[in-house]
């Protein structure tokens, strides 16, 4: 039946990413795409600034990544990590919940702990270049704020996973599977209500021509949107961005301070209109139930897993009921999700190409999308021509010259000059 359920499931999540996921953002009907060419849209010194920024960010990036990985095979794969959680729990009787509760708190601490010198200096990078606007004590902040925000979905998971095989050893899963869907659900809805605000203060865009132009925009493109909600992001970046999240009653899009204070009031437009683009075609809402599904399977693979006497062995516990074996779940997250990275960077790019498309279709201005995808790369650094690895591995939006290149086809196809 596990077997079964995992590989219905393991067809159905490639199912959806087939049929939810825009293969084609901008049909071409036979014609010739315009080819991403960097040199033609960037200068010679603006390429190497950001080539230099990528070449001193990217090696302590990458050992971080490789670091937080190594220690949770370590600690899940060896009885390392049972013995550290029986040891953390035993002051206080060694119960599986304080086991639960106190190894995850210390398994997680010690490999953020471990990682963090590695995080400060890609912090350091950020100051140098003007991309982080933080102070050490700010930033230092910020990492306690997102290791919170991360343990508290942790212990919930855990919980949920120890409690269940406890409760039902041979059918936890199936609960599992779909308690865990519904978390996914849940988080959704509750993210920019809740976790959003931790991080950023949010007001409404003052009233004026640009607020003025951009609910117009929304009620042009049947996207129902009370609000556009300013972030101080300049706080803690220089970034620019914009963004949607939230499902119904949460959705709503946020535009950077920063945007608002260097874009010029087409490009933010643009960026509204890309945002709607997402909006329109409920992309939280199609990320939201692909999640689910990945962790309704993923609950089976644990299942799976808790049944290979080999690894349990490894890990030095008897089964996944047990308080000790935090560790190991944790370590197959964190192989899962290493896995699965490259799947939901691809989605993604072809995701942002939609609504990069959907924002030429509703303003129809291919030259400030130019303009504002260059002002975007060089302001925000980012990378002009990675390598097939790195992007393939990482890049969860199309290159800048690539997203050039597609405004350039589309005003081609449209009759449009760009």
């Amino acid at each position: 039946m596990l077997i079964a359920t995992t590989a219905v499931l393991a067809l159905a999540l490639l199912a959806a990413l087939a049929l939810l996921t825009p293969w084609r953002p901008l049909p071409l009907d036979g014609a010739s795409a315009f080819p991403a060419d960097p040199a033609r849209d960037f200068t010679v010194a603006q390429l190497a600034r950001e080539n230099a920024f990528h070449s001193a960010v990217r090696p302590p990036a990458y050992v971080s990544l490789a670091l937080s990985l190594l220690i949770a095979c370590v600690l899940g794969l060896s009885p390392l990590g049972a013995r550290l959680v029986e040891r953390v729990a035993a002051p206080l009787g060694g119960g599986w919940g304080w086991q639960v509760l106190l190894g995850t708190i210390a398994v997680t601490l010690l490999g953020r702990l471990l990682v963090l010198p590695w995080d400060a200096w890609s912090e350091s990078v950020r100051r140098r270049y003007g991309l982080s606007t933080r102070t050490w004590g700010g930033w230092v902040v910020d990492v306690a704020k997102s290791y919170g925000v991360g343990l508290f979905l942790t212990l919930a998971v855990l919980f949920l996973v120890v409690g269940l095989v406890r409760w039902s050893p041979q059918w936890w899963w199936s609960v599992g599977a779909a308690l865990g869907a519904l978390l996914v659900v849940a988080v959704s809805f509750a993210y920019p209500v809740v976790v959003e605000p931790v991080f950023n203060s949010f007001t409404p865009l003052p009233a004026g021509p640009l607020r003025t132009s951009l609910l117009d925009l929304a009620r042009d493109d049947g996207v129902p949107v009370k609000d556009v909600l300013v972030a101080d992001a300049s706080r803690r970046t220089s970034s620019l961005n914009a963004y949607v999240s939230g499902i119904g009653a949460t959705r709503r899009i946020v535009v950077y301070d920063t945007l608002l204070a260097s874009a010029s009031p087409e490009e933010v437009r643009l960026i509204v209109a890309h945002e709607l683009g997402h909006a329109k075609a409920n992309d939280v809402f199609r990320g939201t139930l692909l999640g689910a599904l990945g962790v309704a399977l993923l609950a089976c693979v644990l299942a799976l897993v808790s049944r290979s006497g080999t690894v349990l062995g490894r890990a030095g516990v008897a089964s996944l009921g047990d308080g000790r074996a935090v560790a190991l779940v944790l370590a197959v997250l964190a192989v899962l999700a290493f896995v699965s990275g490259p799947v939901q960077a691809l989605v993604s790019r072809r995701v942002e190409a939609r609504a990069d498309v959907h924002a030429l279709d509703l303003t129809r201005e291919p030259a400030s999308a130019i303009a504002m995808q260059q002002r975007l790369s060089t302001t925000n650094l980012s990378d002009l021509d990675p390598s097939l690895l790195v992007f393939g591995m990482f890049a969860t939006h199309p290159t800048g010259p690539q997203r050039i290149a597609l405004a350039r086809t589309w005003a081609r196809l449209n009759g449009v000059r760009p």
